[in-house]
């Protein structure tokens, strides 16, 4: 029964849900799953969208470092990448927050911790992740999340757009980590998700910005986002750069990168790769270069929302295809075409 502390909206009642649970690797499918009881400080969340992340394939294969690591494991519910519409809240939190469309953070901190009280809640040792480490995920008809997570999307942001906003987030804090502005010019390795929505943050910013790439297939896609060259390994630049941002799962990129960027420059590494990637870091220290890692969205959630809400980035043509929650697996597993975009998104609801 639900305790009657649980403020709801009308028609919510705790029983089963549909959710993509992954058994193993390269075992998915839909279940019916009890539905969670918000408890203090929490919220429920009607899922409206939900997107496939590449850490959603590393999951549904078994391939993810944090596998090897002990820090996850199977059973799991995937899905990090979300926004939904508030429908239950637990105690303590703000009546404000109910039939309000959201999205939240991925990584939940202790909140104790040095780490967590200094603002870098993302790398608590102790931390949870949303849909990946030790906290069911958004690939399902609700999400139980903390209040402190959530994020308001305004009315100018669809659901497309709302569920963008976790991929935007880190992209946003890559452009800036390479300090991307007016008169720096900056390459972005990878037209994949991140990286296209890195160019596009990266040219708000009033940065000239290439692309560098495997081949051709999203020359005109990097253009729309705002590439203003496109390379790729046939014919890669030979130029130098401000800063370099490696967003490939190439684990010979960063080498790549570094040799790219220019003396007294940054290298900037979002992508991760299944294997060790190796770097000279006497290239590193002659010149004089700054190396950053991003970890997580968390810092880039807010900055996301606002550049997507007031037009300086549109993010809406990284989604071409929208499949219901039965098709999830299927999607995990490489049988659904994204089409002319580079993300699926699941709508729990269709």
């Amino acid at each position: 029964l639900r305790p009657q502390h649980v403020a709801v909206q009308p028609g919510w009642e705790p029983v089963v849900m549909r959710a993509l649970v992954i058994n193993g690797p390269g075992s998915a499918r839909v279940q019916e799953v009890g539905i969670p009881v918000p408890g203090p400080g929490q919220v429920i969340a009607d899922v409206r969208r939900a997107g496939i992340c590449g850490t959603d394939v590393e999951l549904f294969t078994g391939q993810l470092a944090y596998f090897a690591q002990g820090k996850t494991g199977f059973p799991l519910r995937p899905g990090h990448e979300w926004c939904g519409v508030v429908s239950a809240l637990g105690p303590g939190v703000d009546p404000g927050w109910l039939g309000l469309r959201v999205t939240g953070d991925t990584m939940l901190g202790c909140g104790h911790c040095a780490r967590c009280q200094a603002g870098r809640g993302h790398v608590c040792a102790a931390r949870h992740e949303v849909g990946i480490v030790g906290w069911a995920g958004a690939l399902a008809e609700k999400v139980l999340v903390p209040a402190s997570s959530l994020h308001r999307l305004p009315d100018a942001l669809d659901d497309r757009a709302g569920a963008l906003v976790e991929p935007g987030g880190n992209a946003w804090r890559a452009a800036t980590a390479a300090g991307a502005g007016p008169g720096k010019r900056i390459l972005v390795c990878g037209p994949g998700t991140i990286g296209l929505l890195t160019v596009a943050f990266a040219a708000a910013a009033g940065a000239e910005v290439h692309v560098l790439a495997v081949d051709h297939g999203r020359r005109e896609l990097a253009a729309s986002f705002g590439a203003a060259a496109y390379w790729t390994a046939g014919e890669p630049p030979a130029q130098t750069y401000d800063a370099v941002i490696d967003c490939t799962d190439d684990h010979q990129m960063p080498a790549a990168a570094l040799a790219l960027a220019e003396p007294a420059g940054r290298l900037v590494c979002i992508g991760i790769s299944g294997v060790p990637s190796l770097i000279d870091s006497r290239d590193l220290v002659l010149g004089d270069l700054t190396a950053i890692g991003i970890l997580g969205a968390s810092a880039g959630l807010a900055p996301a929302i606002e550049h997507y809400a007031d037009g300086r980035v549109d993010p809406l043509a990284i989604v071409e295809v929208t499949v219901g929650l039965e098709h999830a697996a299927e999607a995990l597993a490489g049988q659904v075409s994204a089409g002319a975009g580079t993300k699926i998104h699941i709508d729990p609801c269709g």
